[in-house]
């Protein structure tokens, strides 16, 4: 098969263990955090650093259009075992009828850049990707000496557009705003607003996925990532017949 690809994905993450930073680490980490609920914020907020935070899990949906048909080549999901080594691995199937693929997180870097680059020239679709997920994804390659083979974050906002459509940057115009009709809406908010159906509906969101990786609920993580990325797509077609200049 031959045509344009179009690769959706989205990422999942888990702070880092606090006891797995040296004493001087966890005193910047926890400064100014004067009660334990103070403190529990700040260790919740971890997952949101590449530098205090894991992926724990990878979502992905590869599209291609041929003569205007589109045509699912592969979705799935990586998911992080924290007991694995780099050598483990093992595929499960999803209640979905996807495929999980269990590993490291290193080895989820490797395989994430491999598939990327195994299309020529794929356009990437995200939600908010290029202000977490794809610097993420980059920095945690660096951090665990992972090698990207593609840069997520090429080009400025002013001209990533032929490789990368960013859904938040196009419903705020590259223009966003507190309030106003440029202002930024959660994702939850905006699926819905399109009429897409929101992952979060069957009851797990975002900030419940370091308490079900906790206990070990990787096919819950993995399924709901899998709803991002399929309401992710979905919202990218709505937009794309009614907004111009969507690529």
């Amino acid at each position: 098969m031959s045509g344009k690809t179009y690769i959706v994905y989205d990422i999942e993450t888990a702070g880092l263990p606090i006891d797995s930073f040296d004493d001087s680490r966890q005193e910047y980490l926890l400064r100014g955090a004067a009660t334990d609920e103070a403190k529990d914020k700040k260790i919740n907020e971890m997952a949101l650093s590449p530098l205090t935070g894991q992926i724990i899990c990878l979502g992905i949906k590869i599209m291609q259009k041929v003569d205007d048909q589109w045509t699912e080549v592969k979705a799935g999901a990586f998911m992080v075992d924290p007991t694995f080594s780099d050598t483990d691995s093992r595929s499960d199937d999803l209640p979905s009828g996807h495929k999980m693929f269990v590993c490291s997180e290193a080895k989820l870097l490797e395989h994430f850049w491999k598939m990327l680059t195994s299309y020529p020239s794929p356009h990437l679709i995200t939600f908010n990707g290029r202000g977490f997920d794809a610097p993420f994804i980059m920095l945690r390659s660096a951090l665990l000496k992972v090698k990207p083979l593609y840069n997520l974050m090429q080009g400025t906002r002013w001209n990533y557009r032929d490789h990368h459509t960013d859904l938040l940057d196009e419903l705020c115009f590259f223009n966003p705003q507190q309030s106003g009709a440029t202002r930024r809406y959660n994702f939850d908010f905006v699926a819905k607003s399109f009429g897409v159906q929101s992952p979060k509906e069957a009851g797990v969101d975002g900030s419940k996925v370091g308490e079900l990786y906790a206990e070990g609920k990787l096919e819950i993580i993995s399924e709901y990532c899998l709803r991002d990325v399929k309401a992710t797509w979905e919202l990218y077609l709505a937009m794309k017949e009614f907004i111009p200049d969507i690529r």
